[in-house]
């Protein structure tokens, strides 16, 4: 008799695939699936050969052209790694190369960089509208603001502090507010409060058991069309719906109306939304920032607040020691628009210009600032404001700058102290939400 446990199952032969040779340093793949050499960048480009030379010929070149083009340029822009060179998006370089280039520039003249000064921003602007467009992610924002807190703090340490004017201790508080910035930024790129489908976690859903959701989603919303309902709730009508029916959820004594996205395949509670751009659904999104290149939601929003207080105060103080130093025995405002003989020096010209950029900057995010500001007092989102906006609904003031819902309003101070509590106690859902 054989012994309990000397059958042993057969075990199966795993078929062996063939192993790639590792890659060195300036090795890759490219998006074709073949090994390529970051030396052999600039071979077998036949897309930007027929470009160039249809440029040369002044001849137009299709869009489809520049696509691949910018496809082939993209899949080559690598630096060397180890097992690899690792790809460099494209749209984090122009910032590095143009933004001291232009400022530089800029500090040659006065009306070099009154025309340099004005460009910059709209030049970003139509690249953001031109991205927001295409419904594309872009790093380029994110860059710009990153490597210009960097530039800004090193032509401070290079031709600001060694004129004498700023101490240890102001140095050691800029440089401290310049940390604190980075610290709220990496808090805010954090997760901003991502939707999952619970079906992924255990079991995609089948085709019947969607279209059974959908269906009644579909009922229930027709029911509770025909109910008797408040107009703050009438706001929220189907039109916030479009991309996908209602659902009603029971999980507690009262039912609560959910929103059904088809995108994600999930129910969204009050005032999540599908983000366009990040392809997900945010619980409680307010937008979606460039310059962090992430959604604002529930989870990252007063990181976001917290961000954009301590940039303000940062560049303010660093823009009025700047001016304390190059401008001396003037005021801040004062010299900001009349510093007579700044431009005889060239280390006081590219001080000045920086400055000047460092306002620009600032007057931006104050804006910025002041909207989110309003948004809590009224506790409101962004995207509810632009979506009363477009639906004329709800109360405006000062032409749209201030927008009332009266959905979510429980007044000021109740207001904020929900959003100072954001992600900290269980969700609840408001009076308008219960059915």
């Amino acid at each position: 008799m054989t012994q309990k446990g000397s059958m042993k199952p057969a075990k199966k032969k795993k078929t062996q695939e063939p192993e790639l040779e590792p890659l060195c340093c300036c090795e890759y793949i490219d998006r074709n699936g073949e090994k390529n050499h970051m030396a052999a960048c600039l071979c077998d480009c036949q897309d930007l050969d027929e470009g160039c030379e249809r440029w040369i010929k002044c001849k137009s070149i299709q869009p489809e052209t520049c696509e691949r083009i910018m496809d082939t340029i993209s899949d080559r822009l690598r630096i060397p790694w180890l097992r690899g060179a690792k790809k460099v998006n494209v749209s984090i370089v122009p910032p590095l190369i143009l933004l001291p280039v232009l400022l530089h520039v800029a500090s040659w003249h006065f009306l070099l960089g009154v025309v340099v000064l004005i460009s910059l921003p709209v030049l970003a602007l139509w690249y953001y509208y031109l991205t927001h467009r295409r419904k594309e992610q872009t790093l380029f924002f994110l860059s710009l603001g990153l490597f210009s807190l960097g530039y800004m703090y090193y032509v401070f340490l290079q031709e600001v502090v060694p004129k004498g004017r700023v101490g240890p201790t102001q140095l050691a508080v800029l440089t401290c507010g310049l940390f604190l910035i980075l610290l709220a930024l990496y808090r805010a790129k954090k997760n901003p409060g991502y939707l999952r489908n619970p079906a992924s976690n255990d079991s995609s859903l089948s085709n019947s058991q969607i279209e059974s959701l959908n269906r009644t989603g579909h009922e229930k919303t027709k029911a509770f069309s025909g109910a008797d309902m408040s107009g703050s709730l009438s706001n929220r009508t189907m039109k916030d719906d479009l991309k996908g029916p209602s659902r009603m959820v029971a999980g507690s004594p009262t039912e609560v109306k959910e929103d059904w996205c088809a995108k994600c395949q999930l129910a969204r509670p009050a005032r999540a939304w599908h983000c366009r751009l990040c392809g997900v659904c945010v619980r409680r999104m307010d937008h979606h920032c460039v310059w962090i290149n992430s959604c604002v939601g529930e989870s990252n929003h007063q990181a976001f607040i917290l961000a954009l207080l301590t940039f303000l105060l940062t560049s303010v103080y660093g823009i009025t020691l700047t001016l304390d130093t190059i401008c001396r025995d003037r005021s801040v405002f004062t010299a900001l628009f009349y510093c007579p003989g700044v431009y005889a020096d060239y280390s006081l010209a590219l001080s000045f210009t920086c400055v000047w950029y460092s306002v620009i900057i600032t007057a931006g995010m104050a804006y910025i600032f002041l909207i989110q500001l309003i948004n809590i007092s009224y506790n409101v989102t962004e995207r509810e404001v632009q979506q009363a906006l477009r639906q004329k609904t709800g109360r405006r003031f000062l032409c749209g700058l201030i927008v009332d819902t009266g959905q979510y309003s429980r007044g000021l101070l109740q207001n904020w102290y929900q959003f100072c509590t954001l992600g900290t106690q269980a969700t609840h859902h408001p009076a308008e939400d219960i059915v």
